[in-house]
């Protein structure tokens, strides 16, 4: 994959809470209750909270085998 300036990019693999409440389409809010319920697996690096590309996948699949 190349960006605009020819240079690689990399895929994220985490994604920090408002890239993963975008990525939901969720508040920032309802993003952080998902984390506290334990319904979303996230991690701390310093004092930032991420959340995995795989976790979001892995909530959006136990939606689908709910429903």
């Amino acid at each position: 994959m190349r960006n605009v300036e020819g240079r690689r990019s990399v895929p994220a693999v985490l994604y920090d809470v408002d890239e993963a409440a975008e990525a939901l389409r969720l508040s920032r809010s309802a993003l952080y209750e998902l984390i506290r319920s334990g319904q979303l697996r996230s991690v701390k690096a310093g004092r930032r909270r991420l959340v995995p590309v795989a976790a979001l996948t892995e909530y959006v699949a136990r939606l689908g085998s709910v429903a």
